[in-house]
């Protein structure tokens, strides 16, 4: 049963909504769906603070029947939003939130405007015959990767909180419930706009785009071509996310139109993994049967969705149809470029590099090579790579007999080791750029796993409370936290992941 708004403190939220004032074929008005005991699990104190938000009172009574949808608070305008997108490249011309309810939107005492959503609040019009609900685990891996991948400096949304709903969800078999608190610059999607267009909605499609620009790249509202000032933004930050993503070892797992955010966020955690032993072809997803989503292949669809969003906006650009889709296309073809410009930079970084010379991708590329011929660890190698040439004698003598596997990799050391003098000349800087690109510690599949396990089965949330706490600060080497820097052992490793509905 609803609790009685009056008897809650609502204070904390203070939501100032402006995607309920678009047309309502935007998405559908409706409440979430109460749940029979909810309890918090975990508050993300740090995002709640900058929110403007009280952690304490989010994680008592009060804070747990507004964080799973059985209170709405004063100013929420609950939504389900409407989209549309391909999955797996196969079109779907409807889709939307089938699971979650937009509250609405605060202004962070940073001055950010950010959606606050409840995952796993009930059944919307959209939820394609599905309960609407999540279960535990699914939330559980959300809040962990979410946060590790902020932690890593990764653009992403974020979580705000983990609750227990008290109900069972039935999927292979009953499984606990909860709901995972979504927080993020924009849930609008390249979906979005393929929604809009493909209904031939130029009305609907030219508000979204507008809203768009004055909500999340203000700067290009008065241009002439804003339109395409649009997608160029968009375009960048697309590239950028996805460098990122591949630097850090991070497959996503379901890059489908409809999971691609337009402000460039890592969105929808279903069956995402970080890569354990480097290999480029490397798929978890359970249900991407033919590798459309690989490691390698991400940067390729996001060249691919990119062009879907190009797309949408033909309508919109001015000068006739021939110009407009010659003008989108040199804009989405500067997709590849800006990627490679962002890896390599990157990758440069996690090499301790800071002059771009000739062979320096090369270099790059034959150390890919040889993790790959070894099954080396991707973490564990650029983190042994970090400590090789530095003050710690211990860390240095486990890096030296790391990389003394094997031939290859002692000429490639050699050649790493002339080319890092010929850029720090007298000076150990390379440490300090190394270190903060090279990660100790990443969510890795495993332990995440033994996290949910103990959560689900026996209700011990000791396992995630850990986790979270060492994602907290991923390049700092803690002795008592070794494990959380391992690969996993034969017997743990996890090969497949799978989508929470």
């Amino acid at each position: 049963m609803r609790e009685n708004i009056d008897e809650l403190y609502a204070g904390g939220f203070t939501f100032d909504n402006t995607f309920s004032r678009l047309p309502e074929r935007f998405y559908t008005r409706l409440a979430p769906t109460p749940v029979s005991s909810p309890k918090v699990i975990k508050v993300n104190e740090e995002l709640a603070e900058i929110l403007g938000l009280d952690p304490e009172a989010l994680g008592g009574r009060v804070g747990a029947n507004i964080l799973s949808g059985n209170c709405v608070p004063e100013g929420s305008e609950p939504l389900a939003m409407v989209y549309a997108g391909h999955q797996f490249g196969g079109w779907v011309p409807q889709l939307g939130d089938g699971r979650a309810i937009l509250l609405g939107e605060i202004v962070g005492r940073d001055d950010v405007r950010r959606d606050i959503q409840l995952k796993g609040a009930g059944p919307t019009p959209y939820s394609r015959s599905g309960d609407g609900r999540a279960a535990l685990g699914p939330v559980l891996r959300e809040y962990i990767l979410s946060e590790a991948m902020w932690r890593l400096g990764i653009a992403t949304t974020r979580s705000l909180a983990a609750v227990d709903t008290g109900d069972t969800v039935l999927r292979e078999e009953e499984l606990p419930g909860a709901i995972v608190v979504r927080v993020a610059e924009s849930h609008i999607r390249v979906g979005t706009f393929q929604f809009f267009s493909s209904r031939s909605d130029i009305v609907g499609l030219k508000a979204l785009a507008d809203y768009v620009i004055e909500r999340h790249f203000p700067s290009i509202d008065n241009v002439d071509g804003k339109y395409e000032a649009l997608l160029e933004e968009v375009v960048k930050r697309q590239a950028s996310l996805i460098a990122h993503w591949q630097l850090i070892g991070f497959i996503h797992g379901v890059m489908n139109t409809d999971n691609t955010s337009v402000v460039g966020e890592t969105i929808d955690y279903g069956p995402c993994a970080f890569m354990d032993s480097y290999d480029p072809k490397k798929v978890f997803s359970s249900i991407d049967q033919f590798g459309r989503y690989a490691y390698s292949n991400q940067p390729g669809i996001g060249y691919w969705n990119i062009g879907c969003f190009g797309q949408t906006l033909l309508p919109l650009i001015e000068g006739g149809k021939k110009s407009a889709l010659d003008r989108v296309q040199k804009i989405v073809a500067k997709y590849p470029e800006l990627f490679g410009e962002a890896y390599l930079v990157g990758f440069k970084k996690k090499l301790g590099l800071r002059k771009q010379l000739d062979g320096d991708e090369m270099l790059g590329q034959d150390l890919l090579q040889e993790m790959a011929e070894e099954g080396l660890d991707y973490t564990v190698t650029f983190r042994h790579l970090t400590s090789y040439h530095g003050s710690n004698a211990a860390r240095v003598a486990a890096a030296q007999h790391f990389f003394g596997v094997s031939k290859g990799l002692k000429d490639w050391i050699a050649r790493w080791s002339r080319r890092l003098q010929e850029d720090w000349v007298g000076s150990h800087g390379w440490e300090t750029v190394m270190g903060s690109e090279n990660p100790v510690y990443i969510p890795r599949n495993h332990l995440v796993e033994e996290a949910i396990k103990y959560a689900v089965s026996e209700n011990d949330y000791t396992y995630f409370h850990k986790l979270v706490g060492v994602l907290e600060n991923p390049y700092e080497e803690v002795m008592s936290s070794a494990k959380y820097g391992l690969p996993p052992e034969p017997h743990e490793e996890v090969k497949a992941t799978f989508c929470g509905t």
